[in-house]
């Protein structure tokens, strides 16, 4: 019975989509425009490229090890590095009315400032090199993770921080052990939207002197008009930000089973 609720739920999920890529096939075949390959020539061509390598290798292809490894290891180190510090940064400002009052307004003008127009600076500063990718990456994707962390510490229940004072107990042991798992739902929402930008800005900085990475692919069949590489490019990040929400919501759900079970007790 639970399979079968799994595999009806699947379906849902997935018909709409296997719906347009069908019509699109359709489409694309009558009008025959270049510009718009068919999702099958599409397949084949990311297959080509990405996934045609050997078993032994999960069928990845030499260009896909060196593009993969390039692009997810700038990605994630700088996601990583824009999550610690929006953490340790969003809770000291968060917990302190003066750091708050001081720091807002410019961390507010720092957050509208588009991290594409500041690769001309971080070019100058590193050079073209993967630590100029991974700053623009960190800097782009800290401000969801940093404001929610201030906003989320901000918004902890004033009765537990208290009573925790009543009890003597000290000030990083409430920050661990009640501040920040009461923060967490936020946090982790923050991250979560980092982690999106944070693909969008591992393409952007490779358009940029780089020789590998899944935005360089994309560049180069730009420049030598190779359509079906292109949308391969499109499609392939396309399925790797549906992977990492996935992924990320999977582990979600798990660290934090236990306050959704805490708000059913309080409801």
């Amino acid at each position: 019975m639970k399979a079968l609720k799994l595999g009806r739920g699947a379906l849902e999920r997935v018909w709409l989509v296997a719906a347009a890529v069908v019509l699109w096939e359709l489409v694309t075949r009558a009008v025959n425009e270049t510009y718009f390959p068919p999702p099958t020539e599409i397949v084949r061509t990311l297959k080509d490229i990405w996934f045609s390598g050997p078993a032994s290798h999960l069928f990845l292809s030499d260009d896909a090890l060196e593009d993969f490894s390039s692009s997810l290891k700038n990605l994630f180190i700088g996601w990583a590095a824009a999550g610690l510090l929006g953490v340790l940064i969003g809770a000291a400002i968060g917990r302190s009315r003066v750091l708050f009052a001081m720091f807002d307004p410019v961390l507010q003008f720092l957050r509208a400032v588009p991290p594409p127009t500041l690769l001309p600076f971080f070019i100058l500063v590193f050079s073209i090199s993967d630590t100029m990718r991974i700053v623009t990456i960190a800097f782009g994707v800290i401000w969801p993770v940093l404001l929610n962390t201030s906003d989320g510490v901000r918004s902890v229940d004033a009765l537990q921080l208290e009573t925790a004072r009543v009890f003597n107990v000290s000030r990083f042991r409430r920050m661990t052990t009640i501040i920040l798992p009461a923060a967490a739902p936020k946090i982790f929402a923050g991250l979560r939207v980092a982690l999106s930008f944070a693909l969008i800005l591992m393409v952007l900085s490779e358009l940029l002197g780089s020789t590998v990475g899944i935005g360089t692919e994309l560049l180069d069949a730009q420049r030598q008009f190779e359509l079906p590489r292109m949308w391969a490019g499109i499609v392939m990040l396309g399925i790797l930000g549906f992977l990492f929400n996935a992924v990320f919501m999977l582990l979600e759900r798990r660290l934090l089973s236990w306050h959704a079970g805490a708000k059913r007790l309080a409801t």
